[in-house]
């Protein structure tokens, strides 16, 4: 009897062993088939960008959308469109920067200069004579230190993509500036940045913030006595009909940042941002290589026009670069030192 109970015991269990085994097989065989049909969907979805950005067309800034366009929708085999809207059709800058957080558009490329109410951190990019060129310039941006400033923006709801760029500042002015103390009580136009602002009060100049679409009218109309800006907006605003002298001085780096939504970015499936992070590491190096090429250009424009340009020799930079100190120290209690340093040390 005792061998018998023992038996049709053991034949219970081993009935139940081989129930639980089958029953884990098809669990495994459904979850397969429900990550195949996954896969298959997030294969077959399309997906659509709408890119707003402030720039005119055919400049290299308004050519990366262009460009990144061309390329995600051709090596995603149309999974990803992309639909344009330039000059600022869908708004300002902080209305693109907005509809990104909504999700009413999902690109923009806007300067680092405009969004710092977002990410304060990003003012460290406007400091003065902070990159000694460009090439130190792209090493930091295309490696740790960089990533760490974009994702400065990821609380806000945005992920930066890559750091492009407007190029080299220089100031332009409608009185001769050669040295530091022909800054001494000029009026000089500015974003409203305060490490940009602070930038002017060191070397003796009054700041004024004034919007980007009133500089030309305050410029001619003598509101202020000068500005700064890369030799692309100077060209493409002509700026130079309402000024006589640009000083040629390299003292700031303006930065455009390519950004998209990060819930638009996070809900891509894992192929398509790989995408997404390779096409904008290509537009962004074309971008670099074209400002560069073409503010030859743009120079050449200036002097025909009239324009006296004058380059800042290294005596007077190294002037400049000690009267803006205190610019840094500002910046510490905005931004604040640990990352500040990290740039710093990066620069050299």
């Amino acid at each position: 009897m005792k061998k018998f109970l023992i038996l049709i015991a053991f034949i219970v269990v081993t009935i139940f062993g081989l129930s639980a085994c089958a029953e884990k097989t098809d669990l495994k065989q459904n979850e397969a088939q429900d990550n195949n049909e996954k896969n298959v969907e997030d294969t077959d979805k399309k997906y659509n960008i709408i890119f707003g950005h402030p720039f005119n067309p055919d400049t290299p800034q308004a050519n990366i959308a262009d460009e990144f366009k061309k390329q995600i929708e051709e090596e995603s085999n149309g999974r990803i469109t992309v639909e344009i809207f330039a000059a600022g059709q869908l708004g300002s800058n902080i209305d693109m920067y907005e509809g990104m957080q909504m999700g009413t558009q999902q690109m923009s490329i806007i300067p680092s200069a405009r969004i710092t109410g977002f990410a304060p951190s990003l003012q460290i990019l406007d400091l003065p004579f902070l990159f000694p060129d460009r090439e130190t310039a792209y090493k930091i941006f295309d490696g740790d230190v960089g990533r760490e400033l974009l994702d400065t923006l990821e609380p806000t709801g945005i992920r930066g993509l890559s750091i492009c760029e407007d190029g080299f500042k220089h100031f332009t002015s409608s009185k001769e500036i050669k040295n530091l103390a022909d800054f001494k009580g000029l009026k000089m136009r500015t974003m409203e940045s305060p490490i940009i602002m602070e930038q002017f009060k060191s070397l003796g100049s009054n700041p004024l913030p004034i919007d980007y679409t009133e500089l030309y009218n305050a410029l001619q109309q003598k509101t202020v006595d000068g500005q700064e800006n890369p030799l692309a907006t100077v060209a493409t605003l002509k700026l130079y009909e309402v000024q006589d002298y640009l000083l040629y001085s390299e003292h700031a780096y303006l930065a455009q940042l390519l950004l998209m939504s990060n819930d638009f970015y996070k809900n891509l499936p894992e192929d398509l941002q790989k995408l997404v992070d390779k096409v904008a590491k290509n537009v962004t190096d074309l971008e670099r290589v074209a400002i560069q090429n073409i503010e030859k250009e743009y120079l050449e424009e200036i002097e025909k026009s009239g324009t006296k340009v004058i380059y800042l020799d290294n005596d007077e930079r190294e002037k400049m670069r000690e009267a803006v100190k205190s610019v840094y120290e500002v910046a510490r209690d905005i931004v604040g030192g640990e990352l500040l340093d990290k740039v710093v040390d990066a620069t050299k």
